[in-house]
């Protein structure tokens, strides 16, 4: 199995366990499965009918600002969970499904890692079951159709000067960032600029991570927002008349899926959307699923707390009305070190002097954390090149603070590496009479709403907005959307809108350059800064290391 150190070969050399049996440890039976083979399977959405809920706690896994390569939050949620189920507590984990940009890019799957990974690690983290296929698809089938619409004589009236509504794919390419369509001469469409947006970023995507049910995602896709007539009035997704085939595309996605822990407990895996362009959390209905069968549900969102954690709270509790009970955040040496002051190429080396320096980005996580009323354990994911001196100063700098902190080692120990932070969350958890509560009330005005995120959450001082932002700002309060939450897309390299501001940046300047209409998603999109909805691949990807041999034994997948 690729990714996991050389000697747990042969601990792996045993096959996983049928995922019928997986199943059975969360009360759910066989004809409640769809199978994908013997280590996957689809859970129907009625299953959770049939058995009494659990109504497990729920523990959110965030982290700080990361590094390029991320800092483990994946890791440490399968970790804790395993952890947790040696233990002998009952425990499920829901994650979100890997992307082919990030996969063939640099961050890599989405998978876990070492001995805290979920499997089959292969299969996951490139076709899966279909998932983002089928969302693909259905996007696209969207875009064609509007095309289509206008080609065909532009009924509604929409023009095509207004139309946000891009393609998608499932892949890193910012060749199709922006492109001319509709060329080649008046059989071939009506030309206009357009491009791509990955699959991650699509409100397909978000649309089916927060549905409570096949019925809510049909009828949330009939309100995606398309453009504007040249009268000024909004034009849906409904006017196209292709719903019920973009719900049907669908219809198997919407299952959360069921598989397993290197360790063989039971993990959910559904839906992708990335924190820095989406809301960044896995789906609604698999996280429902979590708690129901189990008395401990952990999940993550992505990137840092700003980000993922911040949309988790506001968007998706809100949303499905979950209460989390407990956030893990994340931390690493080589994070603060990047905070302190070290350039990329030395973040391995010892430096506590630079650890000490990017403290402060650690505490503003914290900080943040406090103000939607819920405590916070530090989970330290220790890597093999960290220091003794290293760990003690992140470890004393949060006894300080009165915050529990505890060093992590699932990736190489896996659950036993484990069991000390699933103790301190178990405690904690359970001991705390803090109560949840939303940063903003999704009825404030939309500036308020985006203020209150960039001020108390980024720490920004101002927040400024283009030509285009102001005009974005009068068609949402025109058409009514001004009630939704807001779902701001921003670099995960910083606090601030600014890659290059490490640490924990003051007095900046929050840019929204454009502000998009999500209104089947239930969101409004600020676009921050340089932000960009389709990644491009760096100078070597990812993918130039990967291989499969005539057995079918793949190589290069992390």
């Amino acid at each position: 199995m690729n990714g996991i150190p050389p000697d747990i070969e042969i601990a792996c050399s045993t096959r996983p366990r049928p995922v019928v049996d997986v199943a059975a440890e969360l009360g759910l039976t066989a004809e409640e499965l769809d199978l994908y083979g013997a280590y996957k399977a689809k859970v129907h959405l009625e299953s959770m009918r049939n058995h009494e809920s659990r109504a497990g706690k729920l523990i959110l896994v965030s982290a700080l600002t990361p590094t390029r390569a991320g800092e483990g939050k994946t890791t440490m949620t399968i970790g804790m969970a395993q952890g947790m189920r040696k233990l002998g507590e009952s425990v499920s984990c829901a994650i979100r499904e890997p992307s082919l940009g990030p996969i063939f890019g640099i961050k890599g799957g989405a998978a876990g890692g070492g001995y805290s990974q979920i499997v089959p690690m292969e299969d996951i983290n490139l076709h899966f079951t279909g998932d983002l296929h089928a969302i693909t698809s259905a996007h696209n089938l969207l875009a064609a159709a509007l095309d289509n619409h206008l080609h065909q004589g532009n009924p509604s009236g929409l023009d095509p000067r207004t139309v946000r509504f891009r393609r998608v794919v499932d892949m890193n390419d910012r060749a199709l960032r922006d492109i001319v369509i509709g060329l080649g001469g008046r059989t071939q469409g009506v030309p206009r600029e357009s491009g791509f947006d990955i699959t991650a970023a699509s409100e397909i995507m978000a649309i089916l991570t927060l549905s409570e049910s096949f019925g809510d995602m049909k009828e949330r896709i009939g309100r995606i927002f398309l453009g504007l007539t040249g009268e000024r009035k909004p034009v849906t997704a409904e006017v196209m008349k292709v719903c019920g085939a973009m719900a049907m595309l669908l219809k198997e996605a919407i299952k959360p899926n069921l598989v397993q822990t290197l360790e063989g407990g039971p993990a959910f895996v559904h839906g992708g959307p990335f924190a820095n362009i989406a809301h960044g959390c896995n789906s609604l209905l698999a996280t429902r699923m979590a708690q129901h069968f189990s008395d401990w549900a952990l999940t993550e969102a992505g990137f840092g707390f700003d980000l993922g954690a911040e949309k988790f709270f506001d968007i998706k509790c809100q949303y499905g009305g979950l209460c989390p009970s407990l956030v893990v955040l994340v931390a690493t040496a080589r994070a603060l070190k990047m905070h302190g002051g070290v350039k990329r190429s030395r973040l391995d080396e010892p430096d506590p002097e630079a650890v000490q320096k990017g403290l402060p980005n650690l505490d503003k996580h914290l900080e943040n954390i406090g103000k939607f009323g819920l405590p916070a354990v530090v989970a330290l994911n220790r890597f093999s090149h960290d220091t003794d001196e290293e760990l003690e100063m992140v470890l004393s700098h949060c006894r300080g603070l009165d915050v529990p902190a505890v060093i992590c080692t699932g990736f190489e120990e896996g659950g036993e590496g484990m069991t000390d932070l699933a103790r301190e969350v178990m405690k904690q958890a359970r001991d705390c009479s803090a109560e949840f509560h939303p940063l903003y009330e999704w009825e404030w005005p939309v500036k308020k709403k985006i203020a209150t995120v960039a001020r108390q959450i980024y720490g920004a001082e101002h927040i400024d907005y283009t030509k285009e932002a102001r005009k974005d700002l009068r068609t949402i309060e025109r058409f009514g959307y001004a009630g939704l939450p807001v779902c701001i897309a921003k670099t995960q390299k910083s606090l601030s809108d600014n890659p290059k501001l490490l640490g924990r940046p003051k007095d900046f300047v929050v840019t929204v350059r454009e502000i998009e209409i999500a209104a089947g998603a239930g969101f409004l999109i600020p676009i921050t800064g340089s932000i960009l909805r389709m990644p491009g691949l760096p100078g070597t990807p990812s993918a130039e290391f990967m291989d499969i041999d005539d057995s079918g034994t793949i190589t290069g997948l992390f």
